[in-house]
């Protein structure tokens, strides 16, 4: 799958993954879901889940570094501020030739346009927070936190999963 068809998914993902609420609850079970995964698969990830100014989630498993932490903050300012996913954003800035300095005036020191965070929508409300994860090449960080959503909102990930990479 390439990645002009991996963008008609992502916003196909975007739409369809929405949460009834986002409280303290919620965003436990997110980070716990992601946390879990991680483990049981060896990765080695920072997870945050956010309302956007309140962070509600935070876990750093053995081997990251401060840098994975900047990552997540990086990617998720990208979420609070365009409210679509950093892989998205990044596959759109790359579908017209531009990156987030040359078409926003955002700089790479704030901004990461690389995939791992999501946009948290809540029905009626809108995108309220990000669930965001770094230690992955970025289309694997963007698809754990795809799948965990639809885990926890009980979608069917084969149906919303990216394609193969090679096809």
């Amino acid at each position: 799958m390439g990645w002009n068809e991996d963008l008609e998914r992502v916003a196909e993902q975007e739409r369809a993954l929405r949460l009834p609420r986002l409280d303290a609850q919620v965003a436990w079970e997110l980070g716990t879901r992601l946390r879990a995964m991680a483990e049981q698969r060896g990765l080695t990830l920072v997870i945050d889940v956010r309302r956007f100014g309140q962070p509600l989630f935070y876990a750093a498993l053995d081997g990251t570094t401060p840098d994975n932490a900047e990552w997540v903050r990086r990617k998720s300012n990208v979420v609070a501020r365009f409210h679509r996913s950093s892989y998205g954003m990044g596959l759109s800035l790359r579908a017209k030739g531009v990156t987030l300095l040359e078409r926003y005036g955002l700089p790479a020191l704030d901004y990461a346009s690389d995939g791992g965070s999501f946009p948290l929508a809540v029905e009626n409300a809108g995108v309220v927070g990000s669930v965001t994860v770094s230690g992955l090449p970025q289309r694997a960080d963007h698809e754990l936190v795809v799948e965990a959503l639809c885990a926890m909102l009980g979608r069917d990930y084969a149906a919303l999963k990216l394609g193969d990479e090679s096809s």
